[in-house]
């Protein structure tokens, strides 16, 4: 007889028909305009929210999630339609009211059970979201699908799938905290600016920069094939504010640098890792691509609650030699470079870019940091008090690491990241400091 006791529990997810949450009241119709900001990012962000909570079980959850969802709606009202393609042939919303995708569903156990979701893990993670069957491709998946499933214990999960040309991070946040504000029967505190027309592209546009975040890199290394031959492993790697601290002094112990942020030398650091861990050839070229939100570098700044992408893709450049072999100061400054890039004529600069070129960033001998870590969605609350957890269900894609909030005082950072078994193995040794 077969001995199952070793096996891992199992999460068993049995979802209803997904049903349309329109708007609660009558809302504007026609073409809603997105920025060539929004153009560049059109993936779907997943994401999870679990709620548990003492004094409250989860049997209101659906209708109270449903009833915010279709008010909130009214506000964000271009959530409610779908992506089209514009006679420029670029992505455009049709406000047609049709409202988002909303799928209740119940869970055969109880949250605990699920085992660390700290981690994301999009094997579990992902029975806690829906995916639209049959997609094949943006403009067949709405804006805004969410899948609310319930636990045995009494606590639900709010799984969502957004697509990130509808809202970058601080965006995405502001809907869901007003969705939750909803939720509570509150007003919202700060309604969305809806018009995304005041980043448009110039006319003539202007391309004052080289804008290296779209160069191709050739693979000269041959890192494809080693994705191809091996089992990725996800990981993460908790940066507390000691080891922070002590990362800041070693990028600045060699007197190049005389400050230096938290982001900025754990990016360098992680760049220089994966880089080596990857064996990059000395003349492989390496590029670090990283968002900087340019809200109150735009001029005049972008208004309080923009509903868009107010986000631009900056980037380091060099040779694997150049980054391996000069002490971290020298990573940290070509990132700290980067960031300082970033001033309006840059940004408008960018978006000409795109006006003229259509480009998309190129990810080949690239790494992607995305940071979660100022992003606030440990506050939502619904009606259940704070999310027990909240954050990414995985990665986008082979090339992107995520900075994720962790610890109770969110003052630590988690780098997770996925790479080949063997790169793996050498970047957890070179994690330790």
């Amino acid at each position: 007889m077969e001995d199952n006791s070793y096996k891992t529990f199992e999460l068993s997810v049995k979802k209803e028909e997904p049903t349309l949450v329109p708007p609660a009241e009558e809302t504007e119709k026609g073409l809603y305009f997105l920025s060539n900001l929004d153009q560049n990012i059109a993936v779907i962000v997943r994401t999870v929210y679990c709620y548990k909570s003492d004094s409250k079980g989860n049997e209101e959850a659906v209708e109270v999630m449903k009833e915010a969802l279709s008010k909130v709606l009214v506000h964000y009202y271009p959530l409610a339609g779908r992506l089209s393609i514009s006679t420029e042939g670029k992505l455009i919303v049709d406000c047609t009211g049709e409202g988002a995708v909303f799928v209740e569903a119940e869970a055969n156990c109880e949250m605990e059970q699920m085992g660390d979701i700290k981690k994301p893990d999009a094997v579990t993670l992902g029975k806690l979201l829906y995916d639209v069957p049959g997609a094949k491709n943006m403009l067949e998946i709405p804006p805004v699908v969410a899948q609310v499933t319930r636990f045995r214990c009494g606590g639900f999960v709010l799984g969502l799938c957004v697509n990130h040309c509808m809202f970058d991070g601080i965006a995405a946040m502001g809907f869901v905290n007003s969705w939750s504000e909803a939720a509570r029967g509150l007003p919202l505190k700060v309604p969305p600016f809806l018009d995304r027309s005041i980043l448009k592209a110039r006319n003539p546009p202007k391309i004052e920069f080289p804008h290296l975040e779209f160069a191709e890199i050739e693979d000269i290394s041959d890192n494809n094939k080693l994705y191809e031959e091996e089992e990725m492993v996800y990981k993460a790697f908790c940066f507390e504010p000691e080891k922070l601290e002590k990362l800041k002094k070693m990028a600045m112990e060699d007197g190049v640098l005389d400050k230096c942020t938290s982001f900025v030398a754990l990016s360098a650091f992680v760049w220089r890792a994966r880089t080596k861990a990857l064996r990059m050839v000395p003349n492989q070229k390496t590029k670090l691509l990283f968002a900087v939100d340019g809200r109150s570098r735009f001029e005049p700044p972008i208004p309080k609650g923009y509903f868009g992408n107010a986000i631009v893709l900056t980037n380091s450049l060099c040779s694997a030699g150049e980054l391996l072999e000069n002490p971290l100061s020298f990573a940290v400054g070509l990132v700290d470079k980067a960031v300082h890039m970033v001033s309006d004529s840059y940004m408008r600069s960018a978006i000409d870019y795109f006006e003229i070129t259509r480009a998309r960033p190129s990810l080949a001998a690239t790494l992607l940091i995305t940071t979660w870590s100022r992003l606030a969605f440990h506050t939502t609350d619904f009606g259940w008090g704070e999310p027990v957890f909240s954050g990414p269900v995985g990665l986008p894609q082979k090339e992107v690491i995520l900075f994720l909030p962790h610890g109770q005082d969110k003052k630590s950072i988690n780098v997770f990241l996925g790479m080949p078994d063997s790169a793996m193995k050498e970047f957890e040794e070179l994690m330790q400091m």
